[in-house]
Parts: C-alpha cells; sequence; structure tokens
C-alpha cells in the first residue's frame, strides 16, 4: 500500500505537460499545449494539456483527466502502478513491498501477463550476466558485436538456457502461474501437459511499450540448426500486437521528440548499434512490414521519418512500400542507404559518432529523388519501364493528404523525370478522383448500415435536455470561478416617501460558491442529475475548507467523475485548438462577466423550473373540482408574473454588463 503522503507528493512534483510530452508531441497554444490524439486516428490536433490546471483532454474520445489518469488509459496502468512510474521518473522515494503468491493470483490477466513478463525479462538478464553458460555463449555473443556493459543493461538483453524448461520451472517455483506463462507465449503447453520453454537457447531482447512496460521479446538464436528460426518473437497476446509496436521506442522517444525526426531501421541490434553511437532518435519495426499503427506512434512524437535502409537491392525494392504509408499519414519521409555489405550496425560500429552523423545528413533523400534514382537503375533506356517507374512515383504523390505539399513533388518529380508537369498532374488528378469515389462509396455503404440507429436518435436529438444543460454550467462556473469574489446586484422592494413601493438595486460582494449556494437555497432547488448533484456537493463543501484547489479535487476523484470534471474544465481550451485569434476571430471570454453568467444561469434555471411547474399545474385541470381549478388559476397567475420579473431581471443584467 501507497501512503497518502507518497501520492501527495508525486502529484505535486508530476507536471502534465513533462510526463504527457514523452507520449505526444506537444506544441505551445496560448498558456497551454497542443497535439495529436494518442487515442484516435486523426491529423489535425485536438488532444489539450493545460499546465496551468494540470490536467488533459482528448476532444477526439472525450477522455480526460489528471496525470495519473493518462497513464492508466494510455499505458493500462493501474492507479499504484502510475503513482509508481511517477514516482521513479521523477526520483521520488516510495515505500515497496514484495508481491505475495496470495496478490499475483488475485492480479487481473493483463497485469498477470505483465508481471509475468517483467519477471522474464529480469530472469534472461540474470541468466546473461551470472550463469556460466549465459557467459559463455549470450554475452560473447553481445561483445562481438561491440555492446558494452552499459548498453546491455539498458536495454535489458539477455539469454535463455537451452534447457527446455528451465525459465518455465523457475517462474512455477516463484508463484507465477502457468496460464499466463502460455499466454505471454514465454512456455509453450502440449496437448498432454507438457511444457517447455519457447526461447530456449537463444539471445533475448525485450520489447517494452512508450512508457518502458515488457510486452514481448524477440530472441536469436545462436547454433546453426537450420529447422529453426533465426530470429523468434513473442506470439500475439493481450499485451502483445506486433503492428501496434515498435523496438526502441521507450528509449528513443525522449531524442525522438527533441530532433523532430525518427530513424526507422529493420533489427534489433540496428537500434542498439546506433543508439550505443549517440544516435539514440532510432527505431525498429521488429523484422515486421511497416503498418500504420506503427507510424501513428512516431507522428505523436515527431512528422519526420528519415527511413535507413542497407544496400541489399532486393531488400529496397521489398522495403520502399512502406513510404507510401508514411505520406498516407501525412508525415514526411526521408531515405538514406548504406554502401553495399553495410546496414545500420556494421555501418555505426565502423564509424564513429561525427562521422555517422555527417553521413546520415549528406546521404538523407527526399523520396522522389530516393524513389527516382533506385527505379531508373531498373528501367534504364526501357520507355515502358519508365512510364511505370514515373505512374509509381505519381501514385505515391497521390498518397500525401496535403494538397500544397502534393505540387511541390509533382514539380520535383517533372524535373527529375523530364516530363511535363501537366501530364503529371492529370494523372495525379486521376488517381486523387479515384481515391475519393472509392471512399464514397465506403461511406454510402456505412451511411446506410447507420441509417436505422440515426432514424431511431434522430426524436432525442431534437429535444435538448435544459435542466442538463443549466445544471451542467452550474458545475462549470464552481469548477472554474466558485472562489472568486465577485460583486452582484439584487433588486429590492422598497417604500418611499411618497409611499410607493420601488425597485431598489443593491450591490453586495459574495464568492461565486456562495452566490449560487445562497441562491439554489433560497428557492430550495436540488439539482436533478445525480452526478452533478455529488460534484455539486463536494465542491460546496471543500471551498468552505482552506487551502483548497481543484487540482486536489482531480486527485481524488474516480475515473468516471475525472473525465466530466476535466471536459467542463477544458471546455474553454477548446477554442484554442482553431487558433481565431489568428484569423482575427476573438471569443469572449467568461472571465469578463462572470457575476453576469453567474446570474443569468441562476435566473434561466428558476424561469425553466417555473414554466414546468405551470404546465404540471395546467395539465391538473381536466381532473379538478371548481374550486381546485380557481387555486391553480391563481398559482399559475403568480408564476407568470414571477416569469416576467425574472424575464425583466436578465434584461437589466444585460444592459448593466454591455
Amino acid at each position: 500500500m501507497i501512503t497518502r503522503e507518497t501520492i501527495d507528493k508525486v502529484f505535486e512534483t508530476a507536471r502534465v505537460e513533462e510526463v504527457i510530452g514523452d507520449f505526444v508531441q506537444l506544441k505551445r497554444a496560448g498558456s497551454n499545449f497542443k497535439g495529436l490524439s494518442p487515442f484516435s486516428d486523426e491529423r489535425t490536433p485536438s488532444f489539450m494539456v493545460s499546465p496551468v490546471k494540470q490536467i488533459w483532454k482528448d476532444f477526439s474520445t472525450g477522455k480526460g483527466g489528471s496525470v495519473v489518469s493518462f497513464l492508466m488509459e494510455h499505458e493500462h496502468f493501474t492507479y499504484p502502478e502510475a503513482i509508481r512510474f511517477l514516482a521513479k521518473k521523477y526520483n521520488i522515494e516510495i515505500e515497496e513491498t514484495e508481491t505475495s503468491n496470495e496478490e499475483k493470483e488475485d492480479a487481473n490477466e493483463r497485469e498477470s501477463m505483465y508481471l509475468v513478463s517483467e519477471f522474464a525479462k529480469k530472469y534472461f538478464q540474470d541468466t546473461l550476466l551470472n550463469s556460466e553458460e549465459g557467459k559463455a555463449i549470450g554475452l560473447t555473443y553481445f561483445k562481438e558485436r561491440g555492446f558494452t556493459n552499459e548498453t546491455i543493461a539498458k536495454f535489458g538483453l539477455g539469454y535463455s538456457p537451452e534447457s527446455w524448461d528451465a525459465f518455465t520451472k523457475e517462474a512455477l517455483g516463484k508463484g507465477y502461474q502457468l496460464e499466463f506463462l502460455e499466454k505471454t507465449g514465454l512456455t509453450i503447453v502440449r496437448e498432454d501437459g507438457k511444457h517447455f520453454d519457447r526461447f530456449k537457447g537463444r539471445v533475448m531482447f525485450p520489447i517494452q511499450s512508450l512508457s518502458g512496460r515488457v510486452l514481448g521479446f524477440g530472441g536469436r538464436i545462436l547454433t546453426n540448426d537450420k529447422k529453426a528460426a533465426k530470429y523468434l518473437n513473442s506470439p500475439e497476446s493481450e499485451i502483445y500486437h506486433k503492428s501496434k509496436v515498435l523496438y526502441g521506442i521507450f528509449h528513443a522517444k525522449q531524442a525522438i521528440a527533441k530532433n523532430n525526426n525518427c530513424y526507422l531501421v529493420e533489427g534489433y541490434t540496428d537500434v542498439i548499434q546506433m543508439h550505443q553511437s549517440g544516435i539514440e532518435n532510432v527505431v525498429a519495426s521488429s523484422g515486421t512490414a511497416l503498418t500504420p499503427d506503427q507510424i501513428r506512434l512516431i507522428n505523436r512524437l515527431t512528422k519526420n521519418i528519415t527511413v535507413l535502409f542497407d544496400g541489399d537491392a532486393a531488400g529496397l525494392r521489398a522495403s520502399i512500400r512502406g513510404i507510401d504509408l508514411i505520406l498516407e499519414e501525412g508525415m514526411n519521409v526521408k531515405v538514406c542507404t548504406f554502401p553495399d555489405g553495410d546496414d545500420p550496425d556494421s555501418f555505426a560500429r565502423k564509424n564513429s559518432y561525427e562521422d555517422l552523423v555527417q553521413y546520415l545528413e549528406n546521404n538523407a533523400k527526399d523520396f522522389i529523388q530516393f524513389k527516382a534514382s533506385l527505379l531508373m537503375n531498373e528501367a534504364q533506356n526501357d520507355p515502358i519501364k519508365k512510364a511505370d517507374l514515373i505512374r509509381d512515383m505519381v501514385v505515391s504523390i497521390s498518397k500525401i493528404p496535403d494538397r500544397i505539399k502534393r505540387e511541390v513533388y509533382i514539380q520535383e518529380c517533372s524535373r527529375i523525370m523530364d516530363i511535363s508537369e501537366q501530364v503529371l498532374l492529370n494523372t495525379l488528378a486521376q488517381l486523387v478522383q479515384k481515391d475519393i469515389s472509392e471512399a464514397n462509396k465506403q461511406l454510402k455503404q456505412e451511411q446506410k448500415a447507420f441509417e436505422v440507429v440515426k432514424n431511431e436518435n434522430q426524436v432525442a436529438q431534437q429535444s435538448v435536455d435544459i435542466v442538463y444543460e443549466l445544471e451542467r454550467k452550474l458545475i462549470e462556473i464552481l469548477l472554474l470561478y466558485g472562489n472568486i469574489e465577485e460583486e452582484f446586484e439584487d433588486m429590492l422592494l422598497k417604500v418611499n416617501e411618497d409611499g410607493e413601493t420601488i425597485e431598489v438595486a443593491e450591490r453586495s460582494s459574495f464568492k461565486v460558491f456562495q452566490r449560487i449556494y445562497l441562491s439554489l437555497q433560497e428557492d430550495e432547488i436540488e439539482l436533478a442529475n445525480e452526478t452533478f448533484k455529488k460534484i455539486y456537493n463536494d465542491l460546496i463543501a471543500l471551498y468552505n475548507q482552506e487551502n483548497f484547489t481543484i487540482e486536489n479535487y482531480l486527485q481524488q476523484l474516480d475515473n468516471e467523475y475525472s473525465q466530466i470534471v476535466t471536459t467542463i474544465l477544458m471546455n474553454e481550451e477548446k477554442e484554442l485548438l482553431h487558433n481565431w485569434e489568428t484569423k482575427q476571430i476573438y471569443v469572449k471570454s467568461k472571465h469578463e462577466s462572470i457575476a453576469q453568467y453567474v446570474t443569468e444561469t441562476i435566473v434561466s434555471l428558476r424561469e425553466y423550473l417555473i414554466n414546468k411547474l405551470i404546465v404540471e399545474m395546467m395539465n391538473q385541470i381536466p381532473e379538478s373540482n371548481e374550486e381546485q381549478i380557481e387555486e391553480i388559476k391563481t398559482n399559475i397567475n403568480d408564476y407568470n408574473k414571477l416569469k416576467v420579473y425574472l424575464t425583466a431581471k436578465i434584461g437589466r443584467i444585460r444592459s448593466t454588463y454591455y
């Protein structure tokens, strides 16, 4: 159990913009930051981070909350795991207790799989460094690759013994369940119940998430067994999806964001060797074909990718297909090839950091130049092959979402290939039109499927829940301005010297939360929405305490209420995503007229509730006797007079503040 004092210290120290900045590329937007949503596929930023409020909001999915809730959403941490992650990041001492066998059994499936994977990483590394077999075989291999002890430790490299079930025996002996050893793919269980280690006799490469959690492993065999695969990866599981993972992303994320560029290579050792040489903004697709999900993972940190290929022409031709996927995601892509016989691993070993940097800078080509030089060698003097090559290049250009970029690349292609720009533009237009037609066809099919649901919801969409909106406004006011002191105007009835009853304006100062509380108490109004009622009662109670802050309140909320509170707090920040001021459109802030906003909201709620009462009373008339009808009519008349007064009051408020 983590103490309350430790949790408070973590929240006091952790900065939401720093933590989220490790996972998402953030850019300044006034006093806030904005970026692409890490929870959806988008090209226009809808993700906001507020350093002042220490909260975040993703307007594309509706998610939001504190720094801890981000880690719980993005990394699927439990609450204690998120606290431990932050404590480690900010060097805060935290009391750790040994997980008992009983606690391991009680852990949910995902967490159990994470626990097993973390144990496996430590076991393989310990075997590599401390067993005779590990040192003689595994450590020798890594040393031959030129890896230092620091690099081996940093990447958690290890060794799985040649024995059939050495790892499985050790894990079972430590209390880990065979069920989760099998689900992570670390242990293979046969139909007859016998089990053995998947990675026996291999050097091990842990595959980590963006936050450093162990998701799976890659294992390389060191013998010349032709029946066994050279590299073996963990199978797909609840926690490991090959198409969504990039090897080295955990160690590269800060360097990628800092350098605003990501080097993409093919293998584990390419990443490690480049990293050891000083080029840290490098990741690998782990031996799989590049996928859109992997590209989007990079897209959160930078818009720029440089793909590094070895000199193998066949490999180049196969890998070049990934470039179109990168372009399709709206990213900028360059390509750099190494001399024949070299790959990123071997080239980094042979050269100093300075020479490596210089080579990458001098040889990174724009994808058009690269594709032209590569394919022209194949086409040579064959006009048909050259025509196919040009079409191939235009197909790549058509994948780019940005029209200006497309035109620039068409001009470049025209220059390199010595062909009319107009011909290329016509070809491009045909390809784009074809894509649009296919997209429209798909959209129509989706719309048909959605039509039934749309019709069912049409009536609900037409009617707005006014009470919900007004109560939500009251909660918004309490969250944003609750502790601010404002001057409010009240109209009081007084008798003048002539004995006439007149209205007199009287101005008094209240804190906003006090004004709302007193107004609702006066009318005996209780919020109808149960969620808003809970938040309202919490806030009124907390504002009456000393040193209360909204940040502290967010810390103690569970996820359901945290989402609602964050949405309300960040609603105004949403306007910053549109950059209205750069277009000379200025959005009026509620800060300019808080008292007016408070009074209008309370009066509007009272007016709505009065209307509701009048309707209810009118519905009683058909079932009432004459005496009751007269009483109902009198009450309706009184309420109508109150409505006129309230309407006039709102008019006075507006004229006062405008």
